[in-house]
């Protein structure tokens, strides 16, 4: 007598290849997004009303504070006027036919709503990644608030700890290379004048200057002396140092709470 064996074939799945480091980047894009959303809603939510000045800033967590804005407008019919920093945020604001308007106009300003950089445990920001940070201080400075908005990534115990690209320094064209001279001989640290990508030589300001980005420099200085220290140097415009300014900082967290800093 023949026994017939049968053997059990386990047929798999046939799986496509995973890229899982471009799916944890994309993870991490989402969370980061989100973040930034919910940071700039309840800085507006909480701080914009109904006859306001309001100072709007650059970068990329500003664009979610304009889209709350213009939200709020059209929903509540506010009357706002609104002063940008840059040639980005008055984009930004006649894409949302926002009242645009400016420091001749309004020269007081009732809050400015910004992004940073860095945030650092005294609230010194980093700003001027965006190469905006004249106008960004500017503006800063006639407003009666200045509120931050920011990803978690943003928030650091000492500049420097997180965001490695340097702190931007503004400068005329033809002083660069000794105010860079200067500076990395008075206080250390190397300084590079920042390239543009989509054109041959260095980045221009919408002020027709340069930028000089200070990397690998102490972290533990007094931020508000090397402000001082080196805006007294001819040729410097402005730092992207903002010591004291800000009155509050939202973080968008990865789990979909904001913490809050003052």
């Amino acid at each position: 007598m023949f026994h017939r064996v049968t053997s059990n074939l386990i047929v798999k799945p046939r799986v496509s290849s995973i890229n899982f480091s471009r799916l944890r980047s994309a993870i991490c894009d989402m969370s980061l997004e989100d973040a930034k959303r919910i940071a700039a809603y309840k800085a507006v939510d909480e701080y914009i009303k109904d006859g306001m000045v309001i100072g709007v800033g650059s970068g990329s967590t500003v664009v979610y504070a304009v889209d709350r804005i213009a939200e709020r407008t059209k929903n509540e019919n506010l009357k706002l006027q609104c002063i940008p920093t840059s040639f980005q945020a008055r984009q930004l604001i006649v894409k949302h036919k926002l009242n645009l308007s400016d420091l001749e106009i309004c020269p007081a300003i009732d809050v400015c709503i910004d992004g940073a950089d860095e945030v650092d445990k005294n609230m010194t920001l980093i700003k001027g990644g965006g190469g905006c940070l004249l106008q960004e201080k500017i503006v800063a400075s006639c407003a009666n608030k200045m509120i931050i908005i920011a990803d978690y990534t943003k928030n650091s115990r000492q500049l420097g700890d997180q965001y490695k690209k340097g702190i931007p320094i503004e400068v005329v064209p033809m002083a660069y290379a000794p105010i860079k001279h200067q500076i990395e001989r008075q206080f250390g640290g190397e300084l590079g004048l920042r390239m543009a990508i989509a054109k041959a030589g260095p980045v221009v300001t919408d002020n027709g200057n340069f930028i000089l980005d200070w990397k690998n420099y102490k972290q533990d200085y007094d931020w508000a002396e090397i402000n001082k220290s080196i805006t007294l140097i001819p040729g410097v415009v402005e730092t992207g140092l903002f010591v004291g300014m800000a009155k509050k900082v939202y973080f968008g967290l990865a789990d979909g709470s904001v913490k809050e800093q003052v």
